[in-house]
């Protein structure tokens, strides 16, 4: 596997008093401002998680750096009681809103107490803000408006995590992916499905999409398409050791029947993994058509060596490419961001993820042009 060279890699969280778990990235692109979340937890446990904890993070495009600054709790994303977990930031481009999703789990319930009761406990909530995250509104909790009575048909759920998707379509769409375990008559376990919370009206209201297959669970979705036709794309963890892949031409509200992609490994049990769209590099179509990029352990024995991937339009799943490393050794969830073009004329990216045995949050940068150096070769 070849080794890619990266323009910056930094740690933005280090465990200590405080271990930090599942990262969430997000770009903004008008402050050239990049926004890291991880949850700040007591112990590796789940069970063990607290709060959300934020870094900022400056870029600087004649440096091609990015200048992090001091870490902060968001104290409002909580709820009396309750553990906040998976962070799942969305920006709305033509608002000018920040939307910070989590799920609230009281006490030191865990999702293996939820699977065996079949009684819920979660709840879904979100915080925003309107000054690029310098201050957050009181923590919401839509469990009732937007799930409603489904909530109470799952053993238990949650949101991303990771980023979120703004569309490109008329409305500019929101769309926030999230699974949840569902009981059934057949079935003795609770069995996970993915799905998508989509909004048309810049997150007042919100409408739940249809379920993706069964047994997918931890998610993220991507815009990709070209001048004819532009889908929501899937990409889901699954308990069985493969990942899965589903598309949707309404704007995330329905996918067509999954698709596993035994191209993407997976290791022991799974493991999050990170999905973005972004504009083909390649003059001569206008549009342009959007590829895919994807982040994930490559090792099918543990969760180690961090990869990258790519997609081209349309994105089958036997177009995967073959992984370029991003960093060896131990390594886990993962966030993506598009961060523009980069100093080589290439699209550019940030990745935020898990390192050292979930010791450290590690920040690099890269190009697309060094992590796929053979797409820029003369045809």
């Amino acid at each position: 596997m070849t080794s890619c060279p990266v323009l910056q890699r930094e740690r933005v969280f280090q465990s200590g008093a405080h271990i930090y778990r599942i990262p969430a990235l997000l770009y903004l692109p008008q402050q050239e401002t990049l926004l890291a979340f991880a949850e700040e937890r007591t112990s590796k446990k789940d069970e063990h998680a607290k709060l959300i904890v934020l870094r900022r993070g400056s870029y600087d495009a004649t440096t091609r750096q990015v200048q992090w600054h001091p870490q902060e709790a968001v104290s409002q994303a909580q709820l009396q009681g309750c553990r906040s977990m998976n962070p799942s930031p969305l920006y709305d481009e033509t608002t000018g809103t920040i939307f910070l999703f989590f799920i609230a789990i009281p006490g030191q319930v865990s999702e293996h107490h939820q699977l065996q009761s079949g009684v819920n406990v979660t709840r879904l909530c979100q915080v925003t803000s309107r000054d690029h995250g310098r201050s957050w509104s009181p923590a919401t909790d839509l469990t009732d408006s937007v799930i409603a009575s489904a909530h109470s048909e799952w053993a238990t759920f949650a949101v991303g995590p990771g980023h979120c998707l703004q569309l490109h379509n008329p409305t500019r769409s929101l769309v926030v992916p999230a699974y949840a375990y569902r009981r059934h008559h057949s079935l003795q376990e609770p069995s996970p499905s993915a799905f998508c919370l989509v909004s048309h009206d810049h997150g007042s209201t919100w409408v739940r999409g249809s379920f993706v297959g069964q047994g997918t669970v931890e998610c993220q979705v991507a815009e990709v398409g070209d001048g004819q036709q532009r889908v929501v794309y899937l990409n889901a963890r699954t308990p069985f050791r493969v990942r899965v892949q589903a598309q949707s031409a309404n704007n995330g509200l329905d996918f067509e029947q999954p698709q596993q992609v035994q191209k993407l490994v997976e290791p022991p049990n799974g493991c999050q993994g990170s999905i973005i769209g972004f504009p083909s590099p390649h003059a001569g179509s206008d549009p342009p058509a959007w590829w895919l990029l994807y982040t994930h352990p490559t090792d099918p024995q543990q969760r180690s060596n961090l990869g990258v991937y790519l997609n081209r339009w349309p994105p089958t799943p036997a177009t995967w490419s073959e992984p370029t490393l991003l960093a060896p050794g131990s390594c886990a969830y993962s966030d993506l961001q598009s961060m523009g073009t980069g100093s080589d004329g290439s699209p550019q990216f940030g990745c935020l993820y898990e390192s050292d045995d979930y010791e450290e949050i590690v920040f690099v940068m890269f190009t697309l042009k060094q992590a796929f150096p053979a797409e820029f070769l003369p045809q």
